[in-house]
């Protein structure tokens, strides 16, 4: 596979995470409801906390050198997400 493949195959990659996590996070509701965006933009924000969280605690399994650094970083950026969003749904 050529470098141009690989950018492109990796950019695509991003770009369908952004809309999955658009469409998770509601993208609809504010079109029916005639709304802002605001709450699908930190929805979306709130989801790559976690999806960091997430990719962190997988190198900590993977890693040996640093694995007390990812561990500690993936569990603070999940609790982080997990605040975040309790904050939303009102619940602090």
């Amino acid at each position: 596979m050529n470098k141009t493949s690989s950018k492109t195959l990796a950019g695509f990659k991003y770009v369908y995470l952004v809309a999955f996590f658009a469409l998770l996070s509601g993208f609809f509701h504010p079109l029916i409801t005639n709304t802002s965006f605001d709450s699908v933009v930190v929805g979306v924000l709130v989801l790559f906390v976690g999806l960091a969280g997430g990719v962190l605690l997988y190198k900590a399994a993977t890693s040996e050198k640093r694995r007390g650094i990812f561990l500690g970083a993936g569990f603070a950026l999940m609790a982080i997400s997990l605040y975040y969003i309790f904050q939303l749904s009102g619940r602090v």
